[in-house]
């Protein structure tokens, strides 16, 4: 396997990869431009913020897997991925902590005006009593929109602050906020009202985007802090900065729409950079993270190389059209499989799903086929019928 890592990677990770086999390349500086010029004969492709397009993708004549070496996959153009059959797998949970930090890092930053300070410093300005006029966060509420394991977390070491905690989440019962701890908030706009600081802690979905617009900037405090980690089409930009004047919010930024596709590059909104607590996407970005999910990349690799099927994959369809279901077990000799395949197609029915068990002793298998169409009883007699087919059941 020819491997393209288009993003830094632990060397330990490249080591473990060639270790296992596989051609390794790392081009750290690539960007998501260049990418389809390089792709060439790839078999697997490794990113993190590097994003892979649908021209990547058409380019990539040998590819069969996309690893995202995080947990978001709004980077990677799914659609024309699934269209060629590209697995597209993540590495969900191995930064949580690492965005918990940052979170908590922001909102103090953001409450205490630190950038503004160090800024003020390093131009010789002592202002000693400007930057004093912080309000606190014990006491104070946070409220969390997206309770998955980074927003839990957060509400936990927010706890740790002596702080309040609400939440809103689209799996969030008033029965599972009272077991954590936390108050049960019916909507976002609720936990925008109630909340002293917010953060935004939701997955990059076609219904979450732009979910923080100027209605929900509107029922926020006056002078509250807004943070997001998440991905920056959940904001709405223009309303942001409108609700920045008119609220005189204090905003945290990790993530922003229309952010760079690689590593280094220039940022355009230079504006809104100057009027926030900002850093460039790096929420994942700790040592302890990296190699925890470089980790678990050589296990994604790993399972695709023994089993033809990674682990994590994202890609997958989870509802089977299948309406039928075929029990072959047949002794384990060459073209069984083959010949009900056959007849399977010469009656017009797709497959759908299979699998092929081999008993112990290597001498029967059983296959079970799900297909998207009933056969007739005269297609189930000719597979019975077939040399080595021991039994066919039907359901």
């Amino acid at each position: 396997m020819k491997i393209l890592i288009a993003d830094k990677l632990s060397t330990l990770a490249v080591d473990a990869l060639k270790k296992l086999g596989c051609s390794v390349t790392v081009d750290a500086d690539i960007t998501a431009d260049l990418l389809p010029g390089r792709i060439e004969d790839y078999d697997i492709l490794i990113v993190r913020s590097t994003k892979v397009t649908a021209a990547t993708i058409e380019a990539a004549a040998a590819l069969s897997l996309i690893i995202r070496a995080g947990a978001g996959v709004n980077t990677i153009d799914l659609e024309a991925a699934s269209h060629r059959g590209i697995y597209v797998a993540n590495c969900p949970g191995e930064n949580t902590r690492a965005v918990v930090e940052l979170v908590i890092g922001l909102m103090i930053a953001a409450d205490r005006r630190l950038v503004d300070a160090a800024q003020d410093l390093r131009s010789g300005i002592w202002n000693k009593k400007e930057y004093g006029k912080a309000g606190g966060l014990a006491g104070r509420t946070l409220g969390i929109i997206g309770l998955g394991s980074i927003g839990t977390a957060v509400a936990q070491t927010a706890r740790g602050l002596k702080m309040n905690v609400i939440a809103w989440s689209r799996r969030l019962t008033p029965e599972k906020a009272h077991d954590l701890d936390i108050g049960y908030c019916e909507s976002p706009a609720v936990v925008a009202e109630k909340a002293d600081v917010l953060s935004v802690h939701v997955a990059a979905a076609p219904e979450t985007k732009h979910l923080c617009n100027a209605e929900f900037f509107s029922h926020m405090k006056e002078g509250a802090i807004f943070i997001n980690t998440s991905r920056g089409d959940v904001v709405d930009t223009a309303a942001l900065k409108l609700a920045m004047q008119q609220k005189k919010l204090r905003v945290a930024l990790d993530v922003y729409e229309n952010e760079p596709g690689s590593g280094k590059a220039d940022f355009a909104d230079v504006e809104l950079a100057g009027k926030i607590s900002g850093t460039p996407h790096i929420g994942a970005s700790t040592e302890q993270a990296s190699e925890a999910i470089a980790a678990a990349v050589v296990r994604i690799v790993e399972q695709y190389l023994h089993t033809g099927k990674p682990t994590n994959v994202v890609n997958i369809r989870q509802e089977s059209y299948a309406c039928a279901t075929l029990e072959v077990t047949h002794y384990n000799k060459v073209g069984v499989l083959a010949a009900v395949l056959h007849e399977i197609r010469s009656a017009g029915i797709n497959v759908e799903e299979m699998d092929n068990t081999i008993f112990t002793n290597g001498a029967a298998a059983g296959a079970t086929i799900k297909i998207d169409e009933k056969p007739s009883p005269a297609i189930v007699e000719k597979i019975r019928q077939i040399e080595h087919v021991i039994r066919v059941a039907f359901k």
